[in-house]
């Protein structure tokens, strides 16, 4: 019997304007995973959600046969969904630290589970959580459930996150983007679980826009487009051999295999940033442990490692968020790090931060314009010529003036990563701060904000530290790469040398981590990027 079994499903939103998924039809088996793969808004999302009853109140669904585990949904109310939902399909989210309760521990969230569906008898509880931790490779599981999602990293927000959709042992597991935030060594142990979880009978359906992780998990492929099902099939032949011209362009837009693009000699001249001997600590922690690098005009630095490694603490220095405990940052040739605010406010100009989330970065109620134009405003643009400037900025970054009065969510992603890029050119930087820019995007999307950064970097002569967990991208955009483990870095050099002969054991098991569709045909495994 099929796990899932949907034909001709239709998702309406907007009152019917909106046909967000158009005569789809699938069946998911058990020990098997089904990849839905697509651009934003392509529909994949609205697909799998309508399957649990969750496309939201405002969405009309319709399918010619829709069964979950032997049941017909079509005409299901809320109590039959809950006897569903978390018993025979388990939904695990991109965003954990948005899924799970902040306001709780870790072990309750499970709990919760377990004693909805009346899994395990209560005395046994505890230990069953306990268990279902140790199960998915949480450390120290009896201090980690008494533990509050903030407290964890990335990948451990994660694995917590799945041992609550697993709690009670769905065979249908739904991941929508289950690995788009993980680094490279974090992602493969949540892969490795997920196939485990195939292994012993559960059916997985996988959102993602990472065709690598599909490649290393799915056994079939359906590719979606503007709502349609535009090819499927098992994941070698549509991988290997596409027949949709769609899926041919979403594969080549992979980063790693689209041809590394010709650069000139390494920058010259005098360093625009020196970090020397650089210290940060948080009580007995040392996050940051004596960085050493300069960074001059028109050169991309890639800053690599696992969660907890210290990247974002050591950019924050660079940015002048927080203070070393030890070391200096001279920017432009001045003093950064040790000198008051005040002293650094007409000079934060020169060093603009292009985050991984502009929605979470920017005032939701503002519309493009005022986002925009707040960092004109900050460098003394009078009101007069900020809508002007503006819409030049947008220009620069491929985006249209009507743009101008949407609001983000309005937005695509790759729209509001543009609008982040031009909110952050417009002070006339002269050094970039990418923290996981481009994490977050499909790979086409991701393609053209890389080939963008790429093409204002060689057009303004701009300073690069580009902070990412995705060691393809890293190859393709930067000229040197450090690699920072437990707040030291282990390696550095230019980024070909690193990733074709690594010198340190944890920079080849980065490396070894990466999935295959990001690597090139190369061998050994560490030299496939």
């Amino acid at each position: 019997m099929s796990l899932v079994e949907a034909v001709d499903l239709n998702v309406w939103f907007a009152g019917g304007r909106v046909h967000a998924v158009r005569d789809a039809s699938l069946r998911l088996e058990p020990g098997r995973c089904l990849a839905l793969v697509g651009e934003s808004g392509s529909g994949k999302s609205a697909l799998a959600r309508s399957l649990l009853g969750l496309a939201g109140p405002t969405a009309t669904v319709t399918a010619g046969e829709l069964r979950i585990a032997g049941q017909d949904t079509r005409g299901f109310g809320p109590r039959d969904w809950r006897k569903v939902r978390g018993r025979h399909v388990g939904l695990v989210s991109q965003d954990a630290l948005v899924a799970l309760d902040p306001l709780r521990p870790i072990g309750a969230e499970i709990t919760e589970s377990l004693l909805a569906h009346r899994t395990v008898p209560r005395n046994k509880v505890g230990e069953r959580v306990v268990d279902l931790l140790t199960r998915v490779g949480v450390p120290e599981p009896e201090e980690r459930a008494r533990q509050y999602v903030h407290q964890l990293s990335g990948g451990l927000r994660q694995r917590a996150l799945i041992a609550s959709a697993i709690a009670a042992e769905p065979g249908i597991l739904i991941a929508d983007e289950p690995t788009t935030a993980l680094d490279a060594a974090v992602q493969a142990r949540v892969l490795a679980l997920l196939d485990e979880l195939k292994e012993q009978g559960t059916g997985l359906l996988l959102i993602s826009h990472d065709l690598a992780v599909v490649e290393a998990l799915a056994d079939e492929v359906a590719v979606m487009r503007h709502g349609v099902i535009v090819e499927t099939g098992p994941t070698d032949r549509v991988l290997d051999d596409p027949r949709h011209e769609y899926t041919r362009e979403l594969l080549a837009a992979v980063p790693g295999t689209r041809p590394r693009p010709p650069r000139g000699p390494l920058a010259k001249g005098d360093p625009l940033l020196t970090v020397t001997g650089v210290v940060k600590r948080f009580g007995a922690r040392t996050a940051v442990a004596g960085a050493d690098f300069t960074l001059r005009p028109g050169e991309t630095l890639g800053l690599v490692g696992e969660s907890g490694s210290g990247k974002t603490t050591l950019a924050r220095v660079v940015l002048g968020m927080a203070a070393p405990d030890e070391g200096t940052v001279l920017l432009d040739g001045a003093p950064w790090s040790g000198v008051p605010e005040r002293a650094r406010r007409s000079r934060r100009r020169t060093i603009q931060l292009i985050p991984q989330d502009p929605l979470s970065a920017v005032d939701p109620r503002w519309p493009v314009s005022r986002v925009v134009g707040e960092a004109l405003a900050a460098t003394g643009v009078p009101r007069a010529e900020r809508t002007a400037r503006t819409v030049l900025l947008l220009e620069r970054v491929g985006l249209t003036p009507d743009l101008l009065d949407r609001r983000p969510a309005a937005l695509s992603g790759g729209q509001r990563q543009r609008v982040a890029i031009a909110r952050a050119l417009a002070p006339q930087p002269k050094l970039l701060v990418c923290d996981e820019p481009v994490s977050a995007l499909d790979v086409s999307v991701q393609a053209q904000v890389l080939d963008l950064l790429r093409r204002l970097q060689e057009e303004l002569g701009l300073a690069t530290l580009f902070i990412s967990h995705d060691l393809a991208v890293v190859r393709e955009v930067c000229d040197r790469v450090m690699v920072m483990k437990d707040g030291v870095v282990v390696e550095s050099g230019p980024v070909e040398d690193v990733f074709a002969g690594p010198a340190h054991p944890y920079t080849k098991a980065l490396l070894d981590a990466v999935p295959r569709r990001a690597r090139t045909a190369h061998e050994p495994a560490q030299e496939r990027l």
